[in-house]
């Protein structure tokens, strides 16, 4: 019998907010609470910076980007700065690797994987780089990863460019690389995929690469924990856009 991935989509979330839920769950699953777990969202715009200091890969002032309407957080991920926004899906994995029967490496090139193959539909042939993270069209990035992996449960994941407004990019020197650029899904195909389809595509990919049956949390009363307490998006207000 499959073991279970639970995955909920959250739709547009800002960042702080996606931040906050991620670390409830993960506490949730270090207590053996709740079983593996997978968000997919998206986020109002924001560039993220990883654990290590990329101040040096930003092109543009700070009060120019926060004058476009994007955030800038520090983050405790791996990776170096990045975008997130509208048209872009991200999943976060709260997962316990050693649980899955891989290591960290492993479920990297796991959730490349997955990605690729939920690319494959849409005609789009991705390609890993050895010495940066992520899939590749060409010298175009199309997916990032950034992962933490504290005590053994995973915290954040992937971003990958549906409709992704690329114009943001040109603030930064995105995941610390200078001499490559981004691409998307609609700047490939010249379309715009519903993200439902993406997602379908993806949950379907996941399960064959993870060999576990992905289970959706329709509403956040059936994300019920082993303690009684069921999971609730109202114990993470909004504090608006970042």
């Amino acid at each position: 019998m499959k073991k279970v991935i639970e995955w909920q989509h959250l739709g547009m979330t800002p960042y702080a907010q996606g931040l906050r839920i991620q670390k409830q769950l993960w506490e949730k699953r270090k207590e053996g609470h709740i079983p593996d777990r997978l968000l997919l969202l998206e986020h109002h715009p924001v560039f993220t910076m990883g654990r290590r200091d990329c101040s040096t890969d930003f092109i543009s002032s700070e009060k120019e980007i926060r004058g476009c309407g994007i955030d800038i957080v520090k983050t405790d991920r791996g990776g170096k700065v990045t975008y997130h926004g509208p048209g872009q899906l991200v999943g976060y994995f709260i997962c316990d690797v050693a649980g899955l029967r891989m290591g960290i490496k492993h479920f990297v090139a796991a959730i490349e994987e997955l990605c690729m193959r939920t690319l494959t539909p849409f005609g789009i042939v991705s390609t890993r780089d050895e010495e940066h993270p992520g899939l590749w069209v060409g010298r175009n990035k199309i997916v990032a990863i950034g992962l933490s992996v504290p005590e053994g449960i995973t915290q954040h994941g992937f971003a990958l460019n549906v409709s992704t407004n690329l114009k943001a990019y040109r603030h930064i020197i995105s995941c610390g690389i200078r001499e490559r650029g981004v691409t998307s899904i609609e700047q490939l195909t010249k379309k715009i995929p519903p993200m439902k389809e993406v997602i379908d595509h993806l949950i379907s990919s996941a399960g064959e690469v993870l060999g576990h049956e992905f289970l959706m949390i329709d509403s956040p009363a059936q994300a019920e924990t082993k303690v009684g307490k069921p999971f609730s998006t109202a114990e993470f207000p909004s504090e608006g856009s970042s």
